[in-house]
């Protein structure tokens, strides 16, 4: 049996890990990236605004650790989505929504059939996800010349 290749993943453009782990780990075609929250890398504090400018700005740290990897969302195929309440599960669907849909624009103006972003997100838990935050997500990337031809089974 072969060994796997494993690679730690790491930007100043997403919060450092607040723990003894790392921002990702790329393990031979996937990418585990941990957990983001809603911080600005710039001063390591909570985004003010609420769950919605959270939801943002985690979604922007995950890029930003995709980026690094050179990988984008469009091979995402789990997203983990944890709410300290419950009622803000809407508004956070809804900012996920919005970064689907823009994927698709791009992947319509690029004419690329690959570009998506369409995982539908783990069950929102009500939860203290961490470090005051209100809202948590995590993503698992597949990488790798293949990972565009991955497919969808539609149940």
């Amino acid at each position: 049996m072969s060994s796997l290749i494993k690679k730690v993943i790491s930007t100043a453009k997403a919060p450092g890990a607040i723990g003894p782990y790392s921002q990702a780990v790329l393990v031979d075609k996937t990418m585990y990236i941990s957990g983001q929250i809603g911080m600005d890398p710039a001063n390591g504090q909570l985004v003010p605004g609420g769950v919605v400018e959270e939801a943002k700005q985690a979604l922007s740290n995950m890029g930003e650790i995709l980026k690094a990897a050179d990988c984008d969302f469009s091979n995402v195929v789990k997203t983990t989505v944890l709410l300290a309440d419950i009622n803000d599960f809407n508004a956070v669907n809804e900012i996920y929504k919005q970064s689907a849909d823009l994927l698709e624009r791009k992947r319509l103006l690029t004419r690329s059939p690959f570009v998506r972003f369409d995982p539908s997100p783990s069950s929102c838990i009500v939860c203290h996800p961490s470090r005051r935050g209100i809202c948590r997500i995590t993503i698992l990337q597949l990488t790798g010349p293949h990972a565009s031809r991955v497919r969808r089974l539609q149940l």
